[in-house]
């Protein structure tokens, strides 16, 4: 018997990274009549079957920490948001739609500013003060010159994340700074997730290395927050949750009402122009619903 985790799930087959090589394997019966359907990301025990054609039987399926259903990927740990300092510039209100996509999923966030290097007015520095403050972890990166790639290679250790941001940010880049060996191409991890843009695919992990994997999905860069309820919106601003229940009316939008212990703290523990884009993100959802 061997432990692994499913990386890869296509017509029935399941492809399972066992740190011995990958075994293509299909599960047992009792997972039908049980109604489990494996998934990727799972933590599998299998048996093998054919050592030389790497074939197995998957056999038990481990609790599940989590399962997020876009992508359809189980036991995630954190998402990796990535943005670039500079060219392209870093627009914080994209930055704020994959934040809340990320926490509506229960994941850890880690925000990765690369491209330093070119900023040379350190503009990112203010950017990185708002988000430390608001209560993320932030780490300025340098592909181009290895600026603090050992941290990021110390928050993807062993864990399952979704590596996430914007075209030309330098995803691909990074990740062949936190592991050469893996050779991708400028734009790899960009068009790797095109591809499936108007088409259903299965997420797909990638072993960026020994134990740590990347979610490879179209699922996650979808940024239409459409499918968010208004009143929910508040909880995916951890830097509210403190004083949420807190205001005089329950229901409190944080915007209109008088007494609200949210706007209270707006300027001070509360970033402005993060509360602003919450604002602007609410009205947004409102108006969608009025259609």
């Amino acid at each position: 018997m061997l432990k692994g985790t499913i990386v890869k799930g296509i017509g029935g087959f399941y492809y399972v990274n066992t740190g011995c090589g990958v075994y293509e394997c299909r599960a047992r019966g009792k997972f039908r009549l049980e109604k489990v359907t494996p998934t990727v990301g799972d933590f599998v025990e299998i048996s093998v079957i054919d050592e030389n054609g790497r074939k197995g039987s998957l056999d038990v399926i481990f609790a599940r920490r989590n399962e997020l259903i876009r992508p359809r990927v189980s036991n995630v740990d954190q998402a990796a948001i990535v943005f670039a300092a500079k060219s392209p510039a870093l627009n914080p209100d994209l930055l704020d739609r994959f934040i809340i996509l990320a926490e509506r999923q229960k994941l850890d966030v880690i925000i990765c500013i690369n491209k330093i290097d070119i900023d040379k007015s350190e503009k990112y520095k203010d950017i990185a003060e708002i988000y430390t403050k608001s209560g993320f972890k932030v780490i300025p990166l340098s592909a181009e010159e290895g600026t603090n790639i050992d941290l990021l290679r110390e928050e993807l250790n062993g864990k399952i994340s979704v590596f996430a941001g914007p075209s030309g940010v330098g995803k691909s880049s990074l990740l062949n700074a936190v592991n050469p060996m893996l050779g991708l191409n400028t734009g790899e991890i960009s068009a790797k997730i095109e591809r499936g843009k108007h088409t259903t695919r299965h997420a797909e992990l990638m072993e960026i290395f020994d134990g740590s994997f990347i979610v490879d999905s179209p699922g996650f860069t979808s940024l239409f927050l459409d499918d968010i309820e208004k009143d929910e919106l508040q909880y995916y601003f951890r830097e509210f949750r403190p004083y949420i229940g807190n205001c005089r009316f329950s229901g409190c939008s944080h915007i209109h009402e008088p007494e609200c212990a949210v706007k209270a703290h707006v300027g001070g523990r509360i970033n402005e122009m993060r509360y602003n884009r919450y604002v602007n993100i609410y009205d947004e959802l409102s108006n969608e619903r009025k259609k």
